[in-house]
């Protein structure tokens, strides 16, 4: 007999709030009512094996049928089903016939609390403008029944012919969605979140190439893996399982350098396979790989609050009952259990990597190039992950040596140690840029790390402060002799009025846009006349704004460059003796004014002043401005340093020829 009624909420309203708020994706529908009927399908399973249910199980795939030009959708399972008693417990009811008071009272937290109430055949509403169920449950004795709704409160139920266990879910797609009525759309949705349920899930039938064309064969075509290998025991599997399931998730990547499986009962459930992978541009790094799964369901690669941020470079699979989601299971849900997840895959990265140090540190270090960024990232993020890294972390130097922290310091120290007893790491972040300044350094005794990450201008910082007395300083930051003072610096005395001049003088040859800060300096005869560098402080700073550390004030400050110049050196003694020769000296510069003088007297008295600076800086630059010999030496110090560029260098291109010329050809 038929029965007509209304579904037990107190308003109205209960579809459009479904519609609106109950899932961020309409596209979930499919997701749900095939976990659905998976769900109906173990259960029926799980009957057989305790001996509950007597019967047949037969075929147990779930089937999905679609007729495009009707826009029926229909998924069909072979699970327990349903009498009408339990249809109208679990369908009319939407959970208690109170839902819409509740659902009113907390709709501002509707995303995070909808999830308690079974909802997810409601989906079916977002897309469809009638849904029908057929069901025949599997107790014996039972008669089929079948419901009826058209999107409002109102439903009829009535007696329905059914010969098989299970229930077929029927939707009328609505104009809005009929995308949903498109084979390849099906297909595609069910690939992005069924490929690995457990019970075989069918759409369409398998094709052959016949005549020219793909047709279909008369076998149904099984869209899913119903073992994937994260649920197997790592025993039981060999390095090509967890490679070929790599290409199958992400066919056009390279090989992973390695992987880790995760498999844990207690405190909570958690399975999965994190992949680290082969980096081809370390800019260019890919996060959202990491595919949340629940009983082997797709739910989100968004996995941010679950995995420590710097592991969110990692790619593979994660897989847990335990992690709380709302109703679209799309949105994590605060729990402590999360932080337990999180903390654990933390230890387990940890515990991988310390293995691969341990047992194979040839194959870490082959590998090291592209797993710094995620080490030095994980230091730089995680407290408790730094920690365990210190032990693990390797230090490459310019000739390609793989040292531990540990190690380094050993071999560096007697060498390297400063007056203030201090251990300097030497490091270089460009070998071909940086070449002459390396080879100094080498001659010296020391030895430079290559320090070429990205994050590199923040881990130095971190290194400094778990690294008892050291301290890092980049190659070409200072003059060599000056990078690991062994005694307080001398400085070259000059007068008030030299230091003027020489920084007027070379100043007035450097490019413009930049600060200078000009030095005279002995650095010996054979030393270069001139040395360009950066305060290791300052360059830092820069390079961490750059990269957002916190620090935009120094990014939008000029750049700034120490001008040493070396005194001892002939070729500056002899700009110095023509400069003297060619430039009168800045004349007496008039009184200022006295104490009890007017303030227009002190302004007159300024500009006097002024106005001989001015006069003696003019003729120094009109000097500097026609003296080969003095560009010709800051030129070599801005090749050096890699900053000659466009036409300063072409510039520089032909004054070297003439020099050549002159001094080969006369």
């Amino acid at each position: 007999m038929a029965t007509n009624g209304k579904i037990g909420v107190t308003t109205e309203n209960i579809f459009p709030v479904i519609k609106q708020f109950l899932y961020s994706d309409h596209e979930i529908f499919l997701r749900e009512l095939v976990a659905n009927a998976v769900d109906a399908t173990q259960k029926v399973k799980a009957l057989a094996s305790s001996g509950d249910f007597k019967g047949e199980l037969g075929d147990t795939s779930v089937r999905i049928e679609l007729d495009e030009k009707k826009k029926v959708l229909r998924v069909i399972d072979r699970g327990i089903g349903m009498t009408a008693e339990e249809v109208d417990k679990y369908i009319n009811q939407i959970a208690f016939s109170s839902a819409g008071e509740f659902l009113e009272k907390y709709k501002d937290q509707i995303g995070s609390i909808i999830g308690h109430f079974g909802l997810g055949f409601y989906s079916a509403f977002m897309v469809a403008k009638k849904v029908t169920i057929e069901s025949l449950s599997w107790k014996e004795g039972a008669e089929a029944v079948k419901w009826t709704c058209d999107g409002s409160p109102e439903y009829k139920m009535e007696p329905c012919k059914k010969d098989d266990r299970g229930t077929v879910i029927t939707l009328h797609l609505d104009d809005d969605s009929k995308e949903y009525a498109e084979k390849s759309r099906i297909e595609g949705l069910l690939d992005k979140y069924c490929k690995f349920m457990p019970v075989p899930i069918l759409f369409g039938k398998e094709q052959e190439w016949k005549d020219g064309k793909y047709v279909d064969t008369d076998k149904d075509k099984v869209i899913n893996s119903i073992e994937p290998i994260w649920t197997k025991a790592p025993s039981d599997l060999k390095d090509e399982d967890y490679k070929s399931f790599y290409r199958a998730l992400y066919p056009m990547h390279e090989e992973p350098l390695f992987w880790i499986h995760l498999n844990v009962d207690y405190p909570f459930n958690l399975t999965g396979i994190l992949y680290f992978p082969k980096l081809k541009d370390r800019m260019a790094i890919e996060k959202n790989k990491i595919q949340l799964y629940c009983n082997q369901m797709f739910v989100t690669d968004h996995v941010d609050n679950i995995v420590p941020d710097f592991l969110t470079l990692l790619h593979g699979v994660i897989d847990s009952p335990d992690i709380p989601l709302n109703v679209s299971r799309s949105y994590l849900q605060s729990d402590s259990n999360v932080k337990k997840i999180s903390t654990y895959i933390t230890k387990k990265v940890a515990d991988r990597l310390e293995e691969i140090f341990r047992e194979d540190r040839k194959s870490l270090e082959e590998k090291w190039d592209n797993l710094k960024l995620f080490i030095e990232y994980g230091m730089l993020s995680d407290e408790k992950f730094c920690e365990r890294a210190l032990s693990f972390a390797l230090l490459k130097n310019t000739d390609g040596k793989f040292f531990s922290l540990e190690e380094y310091r050993k071999a560096i120290e007697s060498a390297q140690t400063d007056k203030d007893k201090k251990v300097v790491y030497l490091y270089a972040t460009d070998v071909e840029n940086q070449f002459s300044f390396i080879e100094a350094a080498k001659n010296k005794g020391y030895d430079v790390l290559l320090m070429d990450c990205e994050l590199d201008a923040h881990y130095v910082g971190l290194l400094e402060q778990k690294i008892e007395n050291a301290r890092f300083a980049r190659v070409d930051s200072d003059a060599v002799d000056n990078l690991i003072p062994q005694s307080d610096k001398i400085k070259f005395e000059m007068t008030e009025a030299e230091r003027y001049d020489l920084e007027n003088l070379f100043k007035a040859v450097l490019h413009e846009g930049n600060d200078y800060y000009v030095t005279g300096e002995n650095l010996g005869a054979d030393a270069a006349p001139v040395l360009i560098t950066q305060n290791e402080f300052m360059r830092r700073y820069r390079d961490m704004s750059a990269l957002g550390g916190g620090m935009n004030f120094y990014g939008s400050m000029p750049e700034s460059y120490n001008i040493s110049v070396n005194m001892e050196n002939p070729l500056i003694g002899k700009i110095l003796d023509a400069k003297a020769a060619g430039v009168a000296p800045q004349g007496e510069l008039p009184p200022e004014a006295g104490k009890d003088a007017s303030e227009d007297e002190k302004k007159a008295a300024q500009e006097a002043r002024d106005a001989v600076r001015k006069a003696h800086k003019a003729d120094i630059e009109a000097f500097a401005k026609d003296n080969d010999l003095l560009h010709q030496v800051i030129d070599l110090a801005l090749l050096a340093k890699g900053m000659l560029k466009g036409k300063a260098l072409s510039d520089f291109i032909a004054r070297s020829q003439k020099v050549v010329s002159d001094a080969f050809l006369k």
